[in-house]
């Protein structure tokens, strides 16, 4: 779930919780949940479904493994998911709108196991889409992979914002700039903020150590990078009316580089998390369908 871009240096001088061995390890089976969670609304976003039906969905999902929906009553949130279709950005509240065919849709799921947070997101086309649309959906997920690669010892949050925003700014899209990635764990929104474009200079940028927990989630524009919200106070939409794309992956630090916890099976690791025998095996499905 994304945070508000803070005023200037109202994010500084807060704490960067690290985690340990074992947080990290509640983090990394809440991240499996989320990633499974993630695929069942994938395959259940066809023409028709209604998003609250699709919030009905992931609450099952991430309950029957014995997790909490995160984001069910944060800060007052109605809904167990965020569901933003077209020009919807995030927020999205679940409810009698149906999907239609050409639409594309951003899902943003957190669960949590004994008090430890993970935070993903994905956008999905149902059926087919334009090439304009799959274009977006394409960019922005490279984006986020970009970002990720940044994510390594040595390197600075700044290093994440520039590699997200020189990919998506070189294909003519546009990234959001009022809200923001965050550090999560122990809470939904932790320090730091983690931007998708330069805000000020490197240097004040936080360093990334070991142990460090982050939400990275490009949102990207496929016109201009301003957005409004509704009056339902929660959901942001592109304030041109263009379409939006949002992928978001939780990692946590290394000490070489990085590991993402929201994938279905994190490499190299014994501690398995529930799975979903009906569809072991079964990648994460690719933006647009692809």
């Amino acid at each position: 779930m994304i945070a508000r871009k803070p005023r200037t240096g109202s994010a500084r001088g807060r704490k960067i919780i690290l985690k340990s061995e074992q947080e990290i390890a509640l983090m990394r089976r809440a991240g499996r949940i989320v990633a499974l969670t993630l695929q069942r609304l994938a395959d259940s976003a066809q023409p028709g479904i209604s998003t609250q039906e699709l919030d009905r969905i992931a609450d099952t999902t991430i309950r029957s493994f014995g997790a909490l929906p995160s984001f069910y009553k944060l800060y007052g949130y109605p809904a167990n998911i965020c569901a933003s279709i077209n020009d919807e950005v995030v927020h999205g509240i679940p409810g009698d709108r149906t999907l239609r065919p050409g639409d594309i849709v951003s899902f943003d799921v957190g669960a949590t196991v004994e008090g430890m947070i993970a935070d993903a997101a994905t956008t999905v086309a149902v059926g087919a889409i334009s090439p304009g649309a799959r274009d977006l959906l394409k960019v922005t997920s490279e984006a986020l992979s970009r970002g990720i690669a940044q994510a390594r010892p040595g390197n600075r949050i700044a290093d994440i914002s520039a590699a997200v925003q020189r990919h998506v700014e070189s294909h003519d899209f546009s990234v959001v700039r009022k809200l923001v990635g965050h550090g999560v764990g122990r809470s939904m929104h932790e320090p730091p903020h983690v931007p998708n474009f330069l805000d000020g200079t490197s240097d004040s940028s936080p360093e990334l150590v070991p142990g460090m927990t982050l939400a990275i989630e490009p949102m990207v524009n496929q016109g201009a990078w301003q957005v409004v919200q509704d009056d339902d106070g929660w959901t942001y939409r592109t304030k041109d009316g263009s379409l939006s794309a949002h992928f978001e992956h939780t990692i946590v630090v290394t000490g070489e580089q990085c590991e993402i916890l929201t994938l279905r099976e994190a490499p190299g690791r014994s501690n398995r998390a529930p799975e979903d025998h009906s569809r072991a095996g079964r990648p994460l499905r690719t933006p647009a369908g692809g």
